[in-house]
Order: C-alpha cells, then sequence, then structure tokens
C-alpha cells in the first residue's frame, strides 16, 4: 500500500522527534559523501527517505559492520543494485552512522544495552519504502 504525501511527512516528523538530532546527522552525512551521486549542493533534502529507513533498523547492529550491510542494503532498496554500487562503498558511511548511533544511545534515557529504548521493539517505527515503481 502506497503512502501519500501527508502520509510520508508526518512519519519524516515522527521520525525526527523520536531520533531527535540524529536523523538530522545522518541526513546530512549521506549527502555529504553522496554515495549514489545526487548532490547538487541545492538539493540537501535528498536524503531523508533513506534515513527513516536505515534508523529504525540501527537497533538491531551490533557493530559498524552490521550497519554497513543495512546501509548498502537500504541504498539497494532505494536506488538499485548499479547505482548503490559495492557494500565497501559504504564502510565509512557506516563506521560515522555507527559513531553517531552510539553517542545517541549513550544519550537515551533507558537505553537497553541492544540499542534503542528499553521499550520499544527493534521492528518498530519502519518508515516508508522505496518508491513503487510502475
Amino acid at each position: 500500500m502506497s503512502q501519500t504525501g501527508e502520509e510520508i511527512r508526518e512519519e519524516r516528523r515522527r521520525l525526527r522527534a523520536e531520533y531527535a538530532g540524529l536523523f538530522d546527522q545522518v541526513e546530512s552525512l549521506l549527502f555529504r559523501h553522496d554515495s549514489v551521486g545526487i548532490n547538487f549542493e541545492t538539493n540537501t533534502d535528498e536524503y531523508p527517505p533513506e534515513v527513516g529507513t536505515i534508523l529504525p533498523r540501527l537497533r538491531s547492529c551490533a557493530s559498524a559492520e552490521e550497519v554497513c550491510r543495512v546501509v548498502h542494503e537500504e541504498f539497494v532498496r532505494w536506488f538499485g543494485a548499479e547505482t548503490a554500487g559495492s557494500r565497501e562503498h559504504y564502510s565509512n558511511i557506516s563506521t560515522e552512522i555507527w559513531h553517531l548511533w552510539q553517542r545517541f544511545r549513550g544519550a537515551e534515557p533507558g537505553a537497553s544495552p541492544n540499542g534503542g529504548p528499553a521499550t520499544r521493539s527493534p521492528n518498530s517505527g519502519a518508515a516508508e519504502g522505496p518508491p513503487s515503481v510502475s
């Protein structure tokens, strides 16, 4: 089922609130690294969909390598395997996201040892999926 524009905007607002500054930091990081070549300096709003599907999955990650798997999977999902490129291409991005995630978890009250708030399950808070192909 496809989401409306308003539902997508509401989901992003919810994720930005849930992940406080982390959402913006990861969005900025993806824009800076621009692994798929969509940074034209004026289109700073290109990566929120990817951030919205990466962040909820970080709760299941126990290392930068696992973050790399998640980030690569999401880029393949959003852009296709050819455009996304190899998993190794995401190593630096994933290391930075892992450090941001560790800092975020340390700042969260009641954070559980495996990431995220202790009251939320790893599958909660999923964002919209990639655009459907017609």
